[in-house]
């Protein structure tokens, strides 16, 4: 057995006496499984008509299915197939459910698999929600969720308000230290006070935990967050998405492999080990990706090994990547430009720190 068991496993145990019979959406993605993996949807639609009636389905960026590769990569509502029920984008024309969308349901369920970087828009999407349920007087019932690179760490500056976007709506630093039910609370008690929130809780969970000390299985929660090696790594190597350098989208190591045609990769990971940044070695590294940054062409680059997840610090280690890459290739390292995530004014290297670029990197 899992050491920890999250509210899908005890549903019938958990789920609110009042809220019996209650009419439900639910926000899901490929990673709302159980621990026998069995798929969220499966598992409502089995207790509908027991514990409450499973009336709509909703999905956030990269899709209900996790179809969809990439940011502003838009998916469209439709018909579950087998369930007959609608399933609601809210990355498309809509990233908030409308009064239409909520219509008829007395209750949103949210069981999403977050992975501990303010970026990831997961998070963002539950807020919206919130706000939405809000307005509408509709009860919202969140699926606590660990935290899968552990709920003691914290980095990264804090969201400049005046920076918010959808991969930022709400002050939090880069890594929270969050699980998504105490993101909930938290939006609650600073955003949305009137929303009627109930948050389902683990079994066994404990704040030092990884993902990999859980006994839960892993699945994807987006196309690009392959593993856990991936989310450790994530809320500094993400930045790079503000760049012209490749994160390693069109690989099968994203976010763990990064560079550029232009980049001698020998020297950059010289450079990059002389920081002795903890708990990170640089080792030099060549790819193709296959799509994305430089598709097809042969990137010159490194690929970045934590040696010790317990001291290695990713935001600081892609801050210091960024910074070497412009010292060394300083002609050829761009900002990359917008849109990104729907803002189409700030750089997306703005909308990823939270603030702006000057202060970070200096002109």
């Amino acid at each position: 057995m899992a050491a920890v068991l999250g509210p899908l496993d005890h549903l019938e145990e958990l789920w609110p006496e009042r809220l019996r019979g209650a009419r439900i959406g639910a926000l899901l993605h490929p990673a709302s499984v159980s621990a026998k993996l069995e798929h969220a949807s499966q598992l409502l639609e089995r207790e509908s008509g027991k514990l409450f009636r499973l009336q709509a389905l909703f999905g956030p960026q990269h899709g209900f299915l996790g179809q969809t590769q990439d940011n502003m990569v838009e998916w469209k509502s439709y018909e579950h197939p087998r369930l007959r029920i609608p399933v609601y984008s809210l990355y498309g024309e809509h990233r908030e459910p409308t009064s239409q969308m909520l219509d008829g349901l007395d209750v949103l369920l949210i069981d999403l698999q977050d992975v501990g970087a303010r970026y990831y828009t997961f998070i963002w999407t539950m807020f919206l929600c919130l706000g939405a349920c809000e307005k509408s007087g509709i009860d919202v019932v969140v699926l606590d969720r660990p935290n899968p690179i552990n709920g003691v760490t914290r980095e990264g500056p804090i969201l400049d308000p005046k920076y918010r976007s959808f991969v930022g709506l709400h002050p939090l630093p880069v890594r929270h230290g969050l699980t998504i039910g105490e993101m909930a609370q938290l939006f609650h008690e600073e955003a949305f006070p009137h929303c009627k929130l109930t948050v389902l809780p683990m079994k066994g969970w404990e704040r030092a935990m990884w993902f990999d000390e859980t006994g839960l299985p892993w699945v994807m929660p987006s196309p690009n967050m392959p593993t856990l090696e991936t989310a450790a790594v994530y809320p500094g190597m993400c930045l790079l998405e503000g760049t012209n350098i490749s994160e390693g989208r069109g690989t099968t190591r994203p976010f763990e492999l990064f560079g550029a045609p232009f980049i001698d990769a020998d020297v950059l990971a010289r450079e990059l080990n002389q920081h002795a940044l903890p708990g990170v070695h640089f080792r030099e590294n060549w790819f193709q990706p296959s799509y994305h940054k430089f598709a097809g062409e042969t990137c010159g680059g490194v690929q970045l090994h934590v040696t010790d997840r317990n001291s290695f610090l990713s935001y600081r280690t892609g801050i210091e990547v960024i910074r070497t890459i412009r010292r060394i290739y300083g002609d050829l390292f761009r900002w990359k430009q917008p849109p990104y995530e729907y803002e189409y004014e700030r750089l997306p290297i703005e909308v990823l720190l939270g603030g702006p670029v000057a202060e970070f990197f200096g002109s």
